[in-house]
């Protein structure tokens, strides 16, 4: 095995260089050898005239593994002519920090060389932590590069935030993935072009689409189907699908579930089925369980649903996901996953309508910004009977149709207006007649005309 990674390594003196990973070999060198993130490196965008201008100020690259943040970092540094210095969120001390800032302040004076310290993980760094960089950083005696996987607006100080930009990197495309795994398997100096590579293109592409956007997993996985492979006589290795996919196994996604995924990925799946897409609900809910999704978090996000947004307009979906709920405690994973299915699918295929909801978040307002009503006499309970209250009440039981035209709510608000769609169309045509039975009854009082909203 030594001898293969001697074969494949990179022909450079540097004996950790050449038994680097594959990735860590293959980082760019360069704005042109980087590949992906057009939308902040395209030409013309504003990080890429930045840094090409050396105009650089202290910036954050908030994204995914395995996207280039560090690459980024260091190609900065080069393109920019600048000393790179590197910390850790995870292990690295406030006294690493004030002996890294005082190296690059004495660089500075000395040799008037400029310092990049690129922070990895930085928003495991604590409030202290974060704190001894911000004068260096205000002061320019440092360009601070933070990396970060979680949303820095939520993980760092919100004074290092304002004194830095921040780019957010994207999952890398599968095109962006297959021309990095062709680079390295050409690649004769850091790659694996000293081996004779055989690859199909159905295993690149499977190699690329099951990364999930992450270059490096890809790499990585290239390089161990390049060295375990069996080899022909003549010494060459023909990687195919099933070896590709050998080098996987079973797939890990990236589904941090208290954290960034987790409310990305349940916004989507609420937001599929507002949406009435079943097959986009269903993709974010295997997501969801696939990465380990507490079941019954899901189960409560449906019955909501089922109630906001489809409310009205079919209320058995509510039935139904309050079914599903009460299955997911009764039988727990892994069928829980089967009425979690049943009740996303008919929550999304229902009749959509949110004016119950709507309805209460105006009353709501009207409360909170407007003179509280008081309840009429023939409105109040027994409590208050020998006050008067509960005399001139009708009850609804003794009248036709089981409705008697009597006012509920003073001024005649009105709040709840249903819709067309769905089973709200019979409500709406009910609430109608009940409204002009109501309008013929007392035609000169406030309730009859309405308070329109």
């Amino acid at each position: 095995m030594d001898d293969l990674f001697a074969e494949a390594g990179s022909a450079s003196a540097d004996p950790v260089q050449a038994n680097a990973p594959l990735a860590a070999r293959m980082r760019p060198q360069s704005l042109e050898e980087f590949v992906g993130q057009e939308h902040i490196l395209g030409p013309g965008k504003l990080l890429r005239r930045a840094i090409e201008s050396d105009r650089l100020t202290s910036i954050i690259l908030y994204g995914p593994p395995g996207v280039g943040k560090t690459s980024l970092a260091q190609v900065i540094a080069k393109t920019t002519s600048s000393h790179f210095e590197r910390l850790s969120g995870v292990e690295s001390s406030v006294a690493d920090i004030r002996k890294t800032v005082a190296a690059a302040s004495l660089r500075l004076k000395t040799r008037g060389a400029r310092t990049i310290l690129f922070v990895d993980e930085i928003h495991r760094f604590n409030k202290a932590q974060q704190d001894v960089l911000l004068p260096d950083v205000e002061s320019g005696v440092i360009r601070l590069i933070g990396a970060t996987t979680h949303n820095p607006f939520f993980y760092v100080n919100s004074p290092l935030v304002s004194r830095s930009q921040t780019f957010q990197l994207e999952p890398l495309s599968t095109e962006a993935v297959t021309e990095l795994m062709r680079r390295a398997a050409q690649d004769s100096e850091r790659g694996l072009g000293k081996m004779k590579l055989d690859i199909d293109p159905d295993a690149l592409g499977f190699l690329a689409a099951t990364s999930e956007g992450d270059g490096r997993r890809a790499l990585n996985a290239l390089e161990i189907a390049a060295l375990t492979a069996p080899r022909a006589g003549d010494g060459s290795v023909h990687i195919t699908r099933a070896i590709a996919a050998e080098c996987i196994q079973k797939k890990s996604i990236l589904y941090d579930a208290d954290e960034n995924e987790h409310y990305d990925t349940i916004s989507a799946f609420i937001k599929s089925m507002r949406g009435s897409d079943p097959d986009a609900a269903l993709y974010w809910l295997a997501k969801m369980l696939y990465g380990g999704e507490d079941p019954r978090f899901i189960a409560r996000r449906i019955v909501i649903a089922a109630s906001e947004d489809v409310g009205m307009a079919d209320s058995q979906a509510l039935m139904v996901a309050v079914a599903a709920q009460q299955a997911v405690e009764f039988v727990g994973m892994p069928e829980a996953r089967i009425p979690l299915a049943h009740a996303a699918v008919y929550v999304a295929t229902a009749p959509k309508s949110n004016r119950s909801f709507v309805g209460l978040e105006h009353a709501t307002e009207d409360i909170k910004h407007g003179r509280v009503l008081a309840v009429p006499k023939y409105l109040r309970g027994s409590g208050s009977k020998l006050l008067g209250g509960g005399d001139d009440y009708k009850y609804a039981h003794d009248y036709d149709e089981g409705y008697v035209p009597q006012a509920y709510l003073p001024e005649g608000r009105r709040y709840y207006e249903p819709s067309e769609i769905g089973f709200e169309r019979k409500i709406k045509e009910r609430l109608n007649h009940w409204r002009q039975l109501f309008e013929q009854s007392h035609p000169n009082s406030p309730e009859a005309r309405s308070v329109d909203r």
